[in-house]
């Protein structure tokens, strides 16, 4: 694969993180979104494309938490059907059609089976029947592929290491495969090419509104602060949300751990749904590879420090044993794993599966929103329904202040039609399976795509880490040609090193 040519002698990182913060702290932003995860990047998109004076600030990497840690699935939910969440299950499964549309090579229709034991009393034939096809019809009829129902011999021929013991049949239907956080970084790389001005490891401190928020940030490789001028200010921070200064929404954090396993050890031709009790979880095929996952459990630690736990592994294991008992998994079977969070919004005190992921957008003070929940998949109807309150807000205080509209017919909303990225520049970049490491993709990523850290490229530019089955060696090469264009002294490519390591144990 090919990447594009660097430029001779481009700007240092450093001399780029300087413009950057120079553009961010010269004049006033119409809008300032806080948070680089998949959320925030989307509203910055729109908001630039809308034509608006646009600045993005996140304290960590872009994609860091949540948006590099999901499921990777772009779906409606078809347990959501079962909870009577409806409105839920047609904007997801709308949105899941207009992901494949403007940006196809981040949205694989992939297929699920869903097999029906007797005895089960949540999981009937009949019903799940019934739900695939209404299912169907909440896409408006242009779901990714057509629903159908399997006999049990069908089942077991198209998975025949599925458990038979009980088997009553299947349905079989059709969502969407992602790699999360590169939706993220290409829906921030289409930001920063509408004109947008992105900066990540950069700690938004606090805010006052004086006429216009004046918001202090602070550049974490130098240290150094600034303030930026902002006519609105959009908390997109996922998890995080809750502790920003000004905020006023309340999160419940539940943690999901995937595990990754060689495909050869699970070999499944299609994702699998496999269910304990209510809750769903899946085995997915993914080039050489199988994800198992998810957990959902409550969560009440340091938000940095999500980590998956032995019991963990052991609940994935089980279940995934369970359905498919003759590949009798274990621990060292295990050659990867990522745990994350779901910013759900507080509010019911039933299971984590059972609370809403539906989002909200509110407006605790003026020129503020709050943007909490959500899943993935909606995350550009998040991102357009913000951006509406935005400019509404920008044209009122515009007319007030006697300096004429915002919002004019270059003003509305074009994320829909817009692809994320133009054909070539998708080529040779990380897609939902991993590029071949080279010295050329990493300079890549270090030149154009915000990469300071190792773990930027190893977990989130490329999921080199989560697919090789030599992460620590490959790890080691990606070092040395970091280093070069990073200008990394021994000592800072071995705390690189070690930086990595600790963010990517397994637990055992």
């Amino acid at each position: 694969m090919s990447f594009p040519a660097a430029q001779s002698e481009p700007p240092s990182p450093l001399d780029r993180r300087a413009r950057a913060m120079a553009e961010l702290t010269r004049g006033a932003l119409d809008v300032l979104v806080v948070g680089g995860g998949i959320v925030g990047s989307g509203i910055a998109r729109d908001a630039a494309l809308r034509g608006l004076r646009t600045g993005l600030v996140e304290q960590h990497d872009f994609a860091f938490g949540t948006s590099s840690r999901s499921s990777r699935l772009l779906h409606g939910g078809l347990r959501y059907l079962a909870q009577g969440r409806i409105g839920l299950v047609r904007e997801a499964s709308l949105e899941k059609r207009v992901l494949h549309h403007i940006a196809p090579h981040l949205a694989e229709p992939l297929a699920f089976i869903f097999p029906a034991y007797r005895g089960d009393p949540h999981w009937a034939l009949w019903q799940l029947k019934i739900g695939v096809k209404v299912y169907d019809l909440l896409c408006s009829g242009h779901n990714l592929g057509k629903s159908a129902w399997l006999s049990r011999e069908e089942v077991l021929e198209r998975a025949p290491g599925l458990r038979g013991e009980g088997l009553a049949g299947a349905v079989r239907y059709y969502d969407g495969f992602t790699n999360d956080a590169r939706l993220t970084l290409d829906t921030l790389r289409s930001a920063a090419g509408s004109g947008a001005v992105v900066l990540s490891y950069c700690r938004f401190n606090g805010a006052e509104r004086k006429g216009l928020w004046e918001c202090e940030v602070q550049d974490a490789p130098t240290g150094h602060k600034g303030i930026v001028q902002a006519r609105t200010v959009v908390n997109a921070t996922g998890p995080w949300a809750g502790g920003l200064p000004h905020s006023r929404v309340k999160i419940r954090a539940t943690k999901g751990v995937h595990l990754v396993v060689q495909r050869e050890r699970l070999p499944v031709p299609d994702s699998i749904v496999m269910t304990q009790g209510e809750r769903i979880l899946f085995a997915i095929p993914w080039g050489q590879r199988t994800i198992l996952g998810t957990t959902d459990t409550d969560y009440c630690g340091p938000v940095e420090g999500v980590r998956a736990e032995a019991s963990d592994l052991s609940y994935v294991l089980e279940v995934a044993n369970r359905f498919f008992p003759k590949a009798r998994l274990r621990g060292p079977d295990v050659l990867s794993v990522w745990a994350g969070l779901r910013p759900l919004i507080a509010g019911p005190k039933g299971a984590p599966s059972e609370v809403s992921r539906s989002h909200e957008i509110r407006s605790p003070e003026p020129a503020w929103w709050d943007v909490a929940g959500g899943k993935l998949t909606t995350y550009r109807l998040m991102a357009e329904q913000t951006v509406d309150r935005v400019v509404k807000w920008l044209d009122k205080s515009a007319r007030a202040e006697g300096r004429g509209q915002v919002n004019g017919p270059a003003g509305r909303c074009r994320t829909a039609e817009e692809p994320l990225l133009p054909p070539g520049k998708t080529a040779g970049l990380s897609g939902i399976l991993p590029p071949e490491p080279s010295r050329g993709a990493v300079e890549h990523y270090v030149n154009n795509e915000w990469s300071l850290h190792l773990d930027d490229v190893m977990l989130r530019r490329t999921s080199w880490h989560y697919y090789s089955a030599e992460a620590p060696k490959l790890a080691e090469r990606v070092a040395d040609w970091m280093s070069g264009g990073l200008g990394w002294s021994p000592q800072t490519r071995a705390a690189e090193l070690e930086r990595y390591t600790r963010a990517t144990g397994i637990p055992r």
